[in-house]
């Protein structure tokens, strides 16, 4: 063989060792990915030619199934509930992929999970067509529909936790969408539908009760008054100076309260009574008195800084990272750059209401094949102490306070003794305009106190229907209230 041959069959003999290299890569090692990929319409093709398994709430009324189709695929997504459902049951798209429950417990409802496995063999055995699991939710759609109706056209979000399983109740963000939009088969009206929700005020498509996080204002003293009780130093009775405006130091810029007024004679107030008024410039107090890390400690036993799946992704709430001490009296009543899930919220009253143990938010009951055989049911989890059972006890009484005789009275119910804290979250100028935004309303509670059932948080956007005269206890209070009502029957 003369030279130039010899050099050609190298190269020739490389490219193929190359070839066989990159068709091995893509076979073996990216073949996952590669099927997983959202984008990938082979995988939702082939999927939709099976029977897709139904989402259901937790008394069995569906929230999605496949129905058969004509043409060239078998089955189409549909939603019987529509927007109300529309963002923790997500959308199945051949366009657009999946989302919500859709999306995080696809392989089951497609019947391609590992958990699955001797299911799919037997199939493979007796020639049967591959069907994947039904889910049910631990969502109760009394409860659901409650929190949905209350908060209406508003924008903003509502959760309801069961205290001491973690199950979700009600998971409602609004604006809303619905799934049916974005399921049909029609590829050019699903483009056209999503383009629409894309440029829809409000963005219809983020889930904002888990994807979104707001200041929150002055449901965050709960956690401030628990990490005071924690440290052993501080009683419900203790006496906090409350003046009508709070020196900070290394600014000139005080501290004010809300109305203008000190929060007791001689400017002086317990953490009870600073609780029940919420009297800013007592908790901005107690933020430079109380050590250095004990509220973003007790933030992070509550949960703060964790990204969570429930199964839907849920974004982590933020304490600041090293504030300095003006910073730390501004974090201390919601404000600076605290940052929350409206689920998170919720989970503080949870824990509260727990005795002080949060569990893992839990939206799945259980899981279960087409022949109804159990595949698989989540046993509630602690995610952790966030503070003793004395401090839970401390803090409820304290929250009963706020609705009887206090910032929450709107949350009141007949018969029933609740526990609450209002705020009012101050946002700052977000459009670029120079204006500051209409605060954010807030409402978080716990019902009955004695025996808890149900706790909740609120939270609407810019004041919602009230503008700048809304506030947590006029404004997000009456929907907690009747999310609550909704659970405990009244």
């Amino acid at each position: 063989m003369n030279t130039p041959l010899r050099r050609l069959s190298v190269v020739v003999a490389v490219l193929f060792a190359l070839l066989l290299g990159s068709a091995t890569w893509v076979q073996f090692a990216q073949a996952g990915a590669l099927r997983d990929d959202p984008r990938n319409s082979r995988t939702l093709l082939a999927e939709l030619g099976r029977d897709r398994g139904a989402i259901t709430a937790a008394d069995g009324s569906v929230l999605a199934e496949s129905v058969e189709a004509e043409g060239p695929i078998a089955y189409r997504r549909t939603y019987p509930e529509g927007a109300l459902y529309g963002h923790p049951v997500g959308s199945y798209s051949v366009v657009y992929g999946a989302t919500g429950v859709e999306d995080a417990l696809g392989g089951l409802l497609a019947g391609t999970s590992d958990q699955l496995f001797y299911r799919r063999l037997a199939d493979l055995v007796t020639g049967a067509q591959p069907a994947g699991a039904n889910v049910e939710l631990t969502l109760r759609p009394e409860v659901q529909q409650a929190a949905a109706d209350a908060l209406g056209d508003q924008r903003g979000a509502v959760v309801a936790l069961e205290p001491s399983t973690g199950r979700v109740l009600a998971l409602v963000s609004s604006p809303g969408y619905d799934p049916n939009l974005l399921s049909s088969l029609d590829t050019e009206a699903v483009r056209s539908s999503y383009a629409e929700l894309l440029e829809a005020p409000g963005n219809p498509l983020r889930p904002n009760a888990t994807a979104e996080t707001y200041p929150p204002g002055s449901v965050f003293k709960l956690v401030t008054a628990a990490a005071a009780l924690e440290t052993g130093g501080y009683t419900p009775d203790s006496v906090l100076p409350g003046p009508a405006v709070l020196d900070l130091p290394l600014t000139d810029v005080g501290l004010p309260n809300v109305t203008g007024d000190a929060c007791g004679a001689d400017d002086l107030v317990s953490l009870a009574d600073a609780l029940r008024i919420s009297c800013n410039t007592a908790f901005g107090a107690l933020g430079l008195e109380l050590p250095e890390d004990a509220v973003a400690d007790t933030a992070a036993d509550f949960g703060f800084g964790r990204s969570l799946e429930i199964p839907v992704d849920v974004v982590a709430s933020s304490y600041p990272e090293d504030p300095d001490q003006p910073q730390r009296a501004l974090a201390a009543i919601g404000q600076f750059d605290v940052r929350v899930t409206p689920l998170q919220v919720a989970m503080v009253s949870a824990g509260i209401a727990n005795g002080g143990v949060v569990m893992q938010p839990q939206l799945v009951g259980q899981v279960r094949a087409q022949d109804l055989s159990l595949v698989d049911a989540p046993e509630p989890r602690e995610l952790g102490r966030a503070v003793s059972a004395g401090t839970a006890a401390s803090l409820t009484e304290m929250m009963q306070l706020v609705v009887t005789d206090g910032t929450g009275t709107s949350a009141a119910i007949d018969g029933v003794a609740v526990a609450g804290k209002s705020g009012t979250a101050e946002v700052g100028d977000t459009d670029g305009d120079g204006e500051p935004e209409d605060p954010h309303a807030w409402f978080t509670a716990f019902a009955p106190a004695d025996d808890p059932q149900v706790a909740v948080a609120v939270v609407v956007e810019n004041g919602g229907d009230a503008g700048s005269e809304a506030s947590g206890g006029r404004t997000a209070a009456p929907v907690a209230r009747q999310v609550m009502e909704a659970v405990v029957g009244r």
